[in-house]
């Protein structure tokens, strides 16, 4: 029988709103079920991969049951928990949502704060990287393969996972050309899965602890990661957002589309650029949140409410022509 846990949740958590809130909730491994609203995905543990379903019954801020389909041992539930918890952002409590609402009411009724991310840090840099100079539909196909070719599954019948760094760093990078799709990123991803593989006792070249650490100053953070293959201005505010750290907004063609039909901005894209950062500068460390959930709204006028986007439906289907006036 599988193991069952329970973790407890800020005391404005709402499941849905909180995982259908960034664009990695439909990208492999990850299963939004519309119907059942729970969130099924492999994740990579001590002893090999575990599939769970994470869902929410009670209401907001009620606990999360999760679910998985083989026992865990002691260790590893610990590991489970310290996944979900990054995944969901159960670590950001409702006085930390409370404070971003205060510098933008806008998202005070819907309770809108947290975003979706990975359940570690290599994964959200790989998919950030995967996301670069790219329209989504090759995202999402590039993320599902590189769970399809280098992923484990912890049954027959399981969807396979996120590739482990290790496995990444051991790839060559002519496979994840030829078979995941992922183009001229391919000795990028392998050497930047080298600088997350662990050395034996040591922490890794790029380790997670320090970039997610407060006492590390994001200005420290950015010089790091635009010292990475591959991580350019765009893909280190991304990462930077995705660590918590909202002082930036990512800047890239889905900012110009958003200036232009939104904002109502004109000129160059070099200039809509500038100005959208300007527009949103006055939301200081909340930038990146303002900015997203308005461009998340705008979605959702185009698409529904995105507890109700099913995966696999609609991700491959975003495309900008779909976004524009």
């Amino acid at each position: 029988m599988g193991t069952r846990l329970r973790l407890a949740t800020p005391t404005d958590y709402e499941l849905a709103r909180d995982v259908c809130s960034y664009g990695y909730f439909v990208l492999w491994p990850n299963f939004w079920d519309v119907r059942r609203r729970t969130l099924t995905r492999p994740l990579e543990l001590a002893d090999g991969p575990a599939t769970c379903v994470i869902g929410q019954s009670g209401g907001t801020g009620a606990e999360l049951r999760v679910v998985f389909d083989r026992a865990l041992t002691r260790g590893e539930q610990g590991e489970a928990r310290r996944q979900i918890t990054r995944m969901l952002r159960l670590d950001e409590d409702a006085e930390h949502v409370r404070a971003f609402h205060a510098a933008d009411p806008r998202w005070a009724k819907s309770g809108r704060g947290r975003l979706f991310r990975s359940p570690t840090m290599f994964e959200d840099v790989i998919k950030t990287v995967t996301s670069c100079n790219v329209a989504w539909p090759s995202t999402v196909r590039m993320n599902r393969r590189l769970c399809e070719v280098l992923g484990r599954a912890s049954s027959r019948d399981a969807p396979p996972g996120f590739p482990s760094v290790q496995r990444v760093a051991r790839t060559k990078p002519g496979t994840l050309r030829a078979r995941c799709g992922v183009g001229y990123r391919d000795q990028r991803i392998v050497e930047l899965a080298k600088l997350f593989r662990p050395r034996g006792q040591r922490p890794p070249e790029m380790d997670p602890a320090w970039f997610e650490d407060p006492a590390t100053s994001d200005a420290d953070v950015r010089t790091a990661l635009l010292a990475l293959p591959g991580i350019g201005p765009y893909a280190a505010a991304n990462i930077m957002q995705l660590l918590g750290r909202y002082g930036a907004v990512p800047l890239d063609t889905e900012s110009v589309r958003h200036g232009k039909t939104v904002l109502g901005l004109q000129g160059t894209d070099r200039e809509i650029m500038r100005a959208v950062d300007a527009h949103f500068a006055p939301f200081g460390p909340h930038v990146f949140r303002s900015y997203w959930f308005e461009l998340w709204a705008f979605y959702e006028s185009k698409q529904g409410p995105a507890w109700s986007w099913e995966r696999d439906r609609i991700a491959e289907s975003f495309t900008a022509a779909q976004f524009r006036d």
